[in-house]
């Protein structure tokens, strides 16, 4: 894929979420067609399709866990919807018709917690990641590690907005720890969620951004390098929950299943993450 088609689909994804959120706001109340087929009563063995909201960081994996949990359970359809941590939270806040949740951090599901919006008994952890500092290929700066971007060659780096990118959380918590952000903030371009970093980082619009080990692994060949593994203050932790007004709880609790087993954790190792 060239750089100009990824940067296409990163604007594709922001509108596709605005659009999402709008409607969920407009609303108040569950819809029936947003980005899901029509639903059938699994009990008389038609399908029945669940939307499962996942951050963008499991963008890979969880496509390949789709694929073969359709192969498993022919009676259900996943349709996904992937972004931001906190953006997905705050659809499901406005009553977007969500089934399951699968978060980059504990604080988005922790909100939905405290909120009686998930079930409660479904909540599982089954992933965890690391944050690591990128440059693109091309990069004729000498960056070894993140005080290096102290420098005056350095430009512009890329942070995730920590209010809807836990990349971005976990990633000025560490700068904050080191005694950088204070300084580095000024050279900030934000992002909404890992991928857009990515893309920034591969086509040089930054000097250097942070995402997670395993976004980095899926970077285009020989547009991007990695510096440094960014030690964090939180420890990276993805929780999975049945959304509590979901309308199909026994089909999504499945899936929570399928992810959780030893099947689905070795499919997300196989993507770099710690089952």
């Amino acid at each position: 894929m060239t750089f100009n088609k990824k940067l296409i689909l990163a604007i594709a994804a922001i509108l596709t979420l605005v659009v999402f959120v709008s409607g969920c706001t407009d609303t108040g109340t569950t819809g029936e067609d947003v980005g899901t087929d029509v639903n059938t009563d699994s009990a008389s063995g038609e399908v029945t399709t669940i939307t499962v909201s996942a951050a963008a960081s499991l963008t890979e994996a969880f496509t390949e866990l789709w694929t073969v949990f359709e192969e498993e359970n022919p009676d259900i359809k996943v349709s996904y919807n992937f972004a931001g941590s906190g953006s997905l939270r705050m659809q499901i806040e406005a009553g977007a018709p969500i089934d399951v949740f699968a978060s980059a951090s504990q604080s988005h599901m922790n909100i939905l917690s405290n909120e009686s919006l998930i079930v409660e008994e479904s909540r599982k952890d089954f992933a965890s990641n690391t944050v690591v500092l990128i440059t693109p290929a091309d990069s004729e700066l000498n960056i070894t590690g993140p005080e290096d971007l102290l420098s005056d060659n350095v430009d512009k780096i890329s942070v995730g907005n920590p209010d809807t990118a836990p990349v971005g959380k976990y990633t000025i918590e560490a700068l904050e720890e080191a005694g950088l952000w204070d300084e580095l903030k000024s050279k900030n371009v934000p992002a909404e969620n890992v991928k857009q970093i990515l893309v920034y980082t591969e086509i040089g619009e930054v000097d250097a951004g942070f995402v997670y080990s395993t976004d980095a692994a899926t970077a285009d060949e020989g547009t991007i390098e990695v510096k440094a593994t960014v030690p964090t203050v939180t420890p990276i932790s993805y929780p999975i929950a049945v959304v509590a007004s979901s309308e199909h709880q026994t089909e999504a609790q499945t899936f929570v299943d399928f992810v959780t087993s030893d099947e689905g954790r070795t499919i997300l190792q196989s993507y770099g993450f710690t089952a």
